[in-house]
């Protein structure tokens, strides 16, 4: 469960201020997984940093229960000049599982060869991205935080990677930033839209899907 009280952000971005959050007061059911639509810029990738905490509102709070991942992203949350080895290694001793089972996993998930033993600095993007859902999948959570990310990679790697997902949402639940709508339909439950600093909930996602469309239009 993730519960938004009175959550505001906003920000400055040359000279001109951006409204992330107003005022939002939302909750994100437990178990269930949410696909978050809403046109580039909306600030859907902060909403997801501030629910894992790693940044702060301007006012308001966000009441979590369960464990939460860290935003899956594009990204990533690495040290650059460790390998992917070993920042799977470094994480899987800061979230408390077993490291060689998380090594073992995303060794065979990420796909990744010998540059998975390489320095992270020199993998592209989507290496980076491969390796996060990885070491995200290969653990446990109520909530995963996920940004864009299973739109990486080829064919196989992507049906791969919805698979996994899937299963994990036997569990679990997720709040999934995407711009796909056929991803959304085939991963999410449930729709949100972030507009002007709004977020709207729908617990159909066709519903969630039609509304972003029509504020894109708007």
């Amino acid at each position: 469960m993730i519960r938004l009280e009175n959550l505001s952000k906003s920000f400055y971005f040359r000279g001109e201020r951006k409204v992330v959050a107003d005022n939002l007061n939302l909750e994100f059911p437990a178990g269930i997984s949410v696909g978050l639509l809403g046109r580039n810029g909306a600030g859907k990738s902060t909403l997801l940093r501030m629910i894992a905490g790693s940044i702060y509102p301007d006012a308001g709070r966000i009441r979590t229960k369960g464990t939460i991942s860290w935003p899956i992203g594009l990204a990533g949350s690495f040290h650059v000049d460790l390998s992917g080895a070993q920042n799977t290694r470094f994480l899987a001793r800061v979230y408390g599982v077993d490291t060689d089972e998380l090594l073992d996993f995303v060794a065979g998930f990420a796909e990744l060869g010998i540059h998975f033993q390489q320095p992270v600095r020199t993998y592209s993007s989507g290496m980076r991205a491969r390796l996060a859902f990885g070491i995200a999948m290969g653990m446990r959570f109520d909530t995963y935080l996920v940004d864009e990310v299973t739109s990486v990679g080829d064919a196989s790697f992507r049906v791969k990677s919805e698979a996994v997902f899937l299963e994990r949402m036997g569990k679990s639940g997720a709040i999934v930033v995407t711009h796909a709508p056929p991803m959304m339909r085939r991963m999410c439950q449930a729709g949100a839209v972030l507009e002007n600093g709004q977020l709207t909930y729908f617990e159909d996602v066709n519903e969630a899907i039609r509304y972003s469309n029509q504020t894109m239009l708007g």
